[in-house]
């Protein structure tokens, strides 16, 4: 931590403020206690790296602005939906193979997957990456992405169940 800032008393100091902000931005009581325990943590974590202790303030709140805005992109790329509400839109999956299924199975199955459809599986499903991050990774338009991923995980899906595998899946809707 920066040098003379004690832990406990910036928690005492700077908590009801944060948490005031972070319940501002997020509206629920949670989040909000969430975000401020993250903010603490980061800086329990990477405190120590601020020179200046007059900005210790400015510091906590932006370390917890940058969390509320990465806990957002992550809600909107992967929304919270109901299970009954997302129904019609699951593959049917046997218990048996599902539970023989592995990660070293899966990554051979990927493995096999075209090129053209294995790059945005992997970057979006194993490196966390968004629809436009991979755009300009892959250099194509953001409806590419979408569909790329759309058949590459239909691909998938049929190389992990036994279902017919071909080099060019079916069109599937997009994402």
């Amino acid at each position: 931590m920066a040098k003379g800032v004690d832990f406990e008393s910036l928690v005492a100091c700077h908590y009801q403020s944060l948490y005031q902000f972070a319940f501002s931005l997020a509206r629920d009581e949670a989040d909000a206690c969430d975000l401020t325990q993250q903010t603490f943590c980061i800086w329990a974590a990477k405190g120590h790296q601020l020179r200046d202790e007059s900005k210790v303030k400015t510091w906590l709140f932006t370390t917890l602005h940058r969390e509320f805005l990465g806990a957002r992109r992550k809600q909107v790329r992967f929304p919270h939906v109901e299970l009954e509400q997302a129904a019609a839109e699951l593959p049917v999956v046997s218990p048996a193979s599902f539970n023989q299924l592995d990660t070293g199975q899966l990554l051979s199955a990927l493995a096999r997957l075209d090129e053209i459809y294995r790059a945005p599986v992997a970057l979006f499903y194993l490196q966390d990456h968004s629809y436009l991050e991979i755009a300009e990774i892959l250099e194509v338009p953001i409806g590419t992405v979408k569909s790329r991923l759309a058949r590459g995980l239909g691909h998938l899906h049929r190389l992990l169940t036994g279902g017919a595998a071909t080099s060019s899946p079916p069109r599937q809707p997009e994402l």
